[in-house]
């Protein structure tokens, strides 16, 4: 009886000694775990491209800015207009070239918004946009003439992928990807980010929004959608709205800083590939979020070009993105409208 109940003492002692130190090492490895969330370092890199800035954000033991630089010079090289050496300038120009895979990646994307939009998104009204002053080249001054002569080379339809090869109907036609251009920057610093195992970023390329993961106070990324106030001095309006996302591109285009005045009227920017005129509706802005930045960077600039009726008919068609949108109404008054999936993000 003694000994049985010397066994029972003994196992005992075992099975507290064993509690104990699971006690003790998940206690340990709870403590170096927070240590670790507090020592997570967030780097910032900030820079030029494409004409605008870019800011991005992001949690990694060491600094990736070369890496970062890389990549949008890639993209550069690929589809900056402004670059005489780029994949798209040698196809304006009809220089015999080869598109990169970057290139390919986003006119085949191109094409499919154009056609799903019904041309009002379309990456060959560079000469209409450049004609009104507002694209990489200046043209001539613009009358009902010079935007029927200009038509003839303009429409999604006239361009096409064969063979790995772009061919133009007309060699008049230029291809302008500025309103995707950024977005698709963004995915792409996104992507070599996740390459190197950083799971928590921010990428921002002038306005045009990536996030992933939480930002250094363990939240996810907090943006603003700025007041469509008239200023293109390029100083800030202040916020309309803030919203918090992670796992998706964010893009939001308008008229509101980018115009001039002619005449005491307002040209905006935003030019209807459709027509060759710019557009004359009450949206001022339109943010989109989608799965990818350059999804929303072209929704939000095709429904800048369709006005607020259609580009919340389309929306209420279209799976796996959200819009907000900020218009005035006959008085000049502010208003704003959405899908029913951005409260989400609020």
């Amino acid at each position: 009886m003694s000994n049985r109940l010397n066994i029972w003492k003994i196992l005992f002692l075992i099975f507290l000694m064993a509690g104990t130190a699971y006690v003790i090492r998940n206690s340990y490895k709870e403590k170096n775990s927070k240590e670790e969330k507090k020592t997570e370092t967030y780097i910032s890199n900030k820079g030029k491209v494409f004409g605008t800035f870019y800011s991005i954000t992001y949690c990694a033991d060491k600094d990736l800015h070369t890496h970062i630089k890389a990549k949008l010079q890639d993209v550069d090289n690929s589809l900056s207009p402004f670059n005489r050496n780029s994949i798209i300038s040698a196809i304006n120009n009809n220089r015999d070239t080869l598109p990169d895979r970057m290139f390919l990646k986003v006119f085949t994307l191109a094409q499919e918004i154009s056609r799903k939009t019904g041309g009002a998104f379309d990456i060959t009204v560079a000469p209409l946009v450049n004609a009104w002053g507002f694209g990489f080249k200046q043209g001539t001054p613009v009358d009902k003439s010079t935007i029927d002569s200009l038509r003839r080379f303009i429409g999604f339809s006239t361009v096409e992928l064969v063979d790995g090869n772009i061919i133009k109907q007309h060699p008049e036609t230029m291809l302008d990807c500025s309103a995707i251009a950024k977005g698709y920057g963004c995915d792409a610093v996104a992507e070599m980010l996740e390459s190197h195992g950083v799971e928590n970023f921010m990428v921002e390329i002038g306005g045009e929004i990536v996030t992933r993961g939480h930002n250094s106070k363990g939240q996810a990324w907090s943006i603003g959608i700025s007041k469509p106030t008239d200023n293109n001095s390029g100083s800030e309006n202040g916020l309309q709205k803030v919203i918090t996302i992670s796992g998706k591109g964010m893009a939001t285009s308008g008229n509101y800083r980018n115009f001039r005045i002619e005449n005491g009227k307002k040209i905006a920017h935003t030019i209807d590939p459709r027509t060759g005129y710019p557009v004359q509706h009450s949206l001022l802005s339109a943010t989109v979020i989608a799965d990818n930045c350059a999804i929303a960077d072209a929704y939000a600039t095709a429904f800048m070009v369709m006005g607020l009726d259609k580009a919340i008919e389309f929306c209420s068609n279209e799976k796996n993105i959200e819009a907000y949108f900020i218009y005035a109404d006959e008085d000049g008054t502010l208003k704003t409208a959405e899908t029913a999936g951005m409260k989400k993000y609020y």
